[in-house]
């Protein structure tokens, strides 16, 4: 099955950089303000009331990072309550520089924590950031307004510094967020990959299942073609040469002559049975070409059933695929099969044309006529149309019967003239 393989290590790559995103959230702040506040009260020189408002603040100051990054962490998706968190958390960081200047060490968390900010807002963030990160350096709010110049000065140098890291890290957040729609986009495509290779997978199977079905309906439809074509008109033939030499039996010579055709017509349909099962070509087509074969077909069964017929052949004769050459044969067998046992026909004519891209043949008899279209298969018989039809069919051929009670019957059968050699 296609997968897409990369999506699981992206998704590992972005939560290892979210987890060291969530560490640095959640760290920077109380090992940045516990040092400020260390260092704060080693530099002071104000009174216990001063420490404790110091140390006071900072208390304040982390509960409200921990109110917003480990109690409501889900506040960071919502640009509002971000942006009122990073202004509290601005005010209480100026608060602590106002009480000592060693808080410019705590700025830090001011830097880490603008990225909650919406990103229109960030750098506007990190400025404000670093304007208390100058003032923590010129020693205080009251030192700097001493000296506006270099505050200026310093301030810019600290916009620079921390606005370009914020440029840098800006750029990796939105190339991480980038990463992360595309890696949602793949797991998509993944999930509709699979999701299509399981219904081509059901569709397969229901393919094959309509094929082996199809296979299994056309081969019982070529046995059942084969056997009505060898097996039951032999044992017709056989039947009726066993019916004439017994009304012989006082003729010893017609006797012994309608016992032998039945033999030879038994030993015949027996071999035409093996061939069938064996889905090899008729016996009269290894030996010879269709017009040969179709003239030995018709001269047995006249001199079978007394019946005139002839065979001409027009066009150019040529080799045909195996199979439009039985087809054709078979048509014919069939043809005369229903002559004999149900025109009463004094006259039978095979014509046998080959054409362009068409190979025909006609068999046309002077018997007493059937309305086709009222023909059905059935216990009695009707199964010989059906049978040719569905023969002819296979190779891409049309059968057409025309036929009135009293006026003869005429059957064509056009097959496409696929030589030999090719594909049928």
């Amino acid at each position: 099955m296609v997968r897409v393989t990369n999506v699981n290590a992206g998704d590992q790559q972005l939560d290892v950089w979210e987890r060291r995103e969530q560490i640095a959230l959640a760290v920077v702040p109380y090992v940045s303000l516990t040092l400020a506040t260390g260092l704060a009260v080693l530099a002071s020189h104000g009174s216990w009331t001063h420490i404790a408002a110091m140390v006071g603040l900072t208390a304040a100051t982390l509960a409200w990072v921990a109110w917003m990054v480990t109690l409501h962490p889900s506040w960071r998706d919502r640009p509002t309550l971000a942006t009122v968190y990073f202004a509290v958390l601005l005010v209480m960081l100026g608060g602590l520089i106002a009480l000592n200047s060693m808080y410019g060490f705590g700025v830090i968390t001011g830097y880490t924590h603008a990225f909650l900010l919406p990103r229109r807002l960030r750098m506007l963030g990190v400025a404000a950031v670093a304007a208390l990160a100058a003032t923590s350096q010129m020693g205080g709010f009251g030192h700097a307004s001493d000296a506006p110049g270099i505050y200026l000065l310093v301030l810019a140098i600290n916009v620079f510094l921390a606005g370009g890291l914020t440029y840098f890290l800006w750029r990796q957040d939105e190339e991480s967020d980038r990463r992360k729609a595309m890696i949602n986009e793949l797991a998509e495509t993944n999930a509709r990959l699979e999701a299509t290779m399981e219904e081509n997978a059901g569709l397969h199977a229901q393919l094959l299942a309509q094929a082996r079905e199809a296979g299994v309906l056309d081969e019982r439809q070529r046995m059942a073609g084969e056997i009505h074509d060898t097996i039951a008109q032999g044992l017709a033939g056989v039947v009726t040469q066993l019916q004439a030499a017994k009304q012989a039996r006082d003729r010893d010579a017609d006797w012994v002559r309608h016992v032998d055709l039945a033999q030879t017509m038994a030993r015949q349909s027996l071999s035409e049975a093996r061939r069938s099962v064996q889905a090899l070509r008729p016996g009269e087509l290894e030996e010879a070409g269709l017009p040969d074969a179709l003239a030995e077909v018709v001269e047995r069964w006249s001199a079978v059933h007394h019946v005139p017929a002839e065979v001409s052949t027009t066009g150019t004769v040529r080799p045909m695929h195996p199979e439009v050459e039985g087809t054709l044969l078979r048509t014919a067998q069939e043809a005369l099969a229903n002559v004999a046992k149900h025109a009463g026909a004094t006259r039978v004519a095979l014509t046998l044309s080959y054409m362009g891209d068409l190979v025909t043949l006609d068999v046309r008899d002077d018997g007493a006529g059937f309305a086709p279209d009222q023909v059905r298969p059935n216990g009695d018989g009707g199964y010989g149309l059906t049978a040719m039809r569905r023969r002819v069919a296979r190779v891409a051929g049309t059968l057409e019967i025309e036929s009135e009670p009293g006026a003869g019957t005429a059957i064509s059968a056009s097959v496409p003239a696929i030589p030999a050699g090719g594909t049928a």
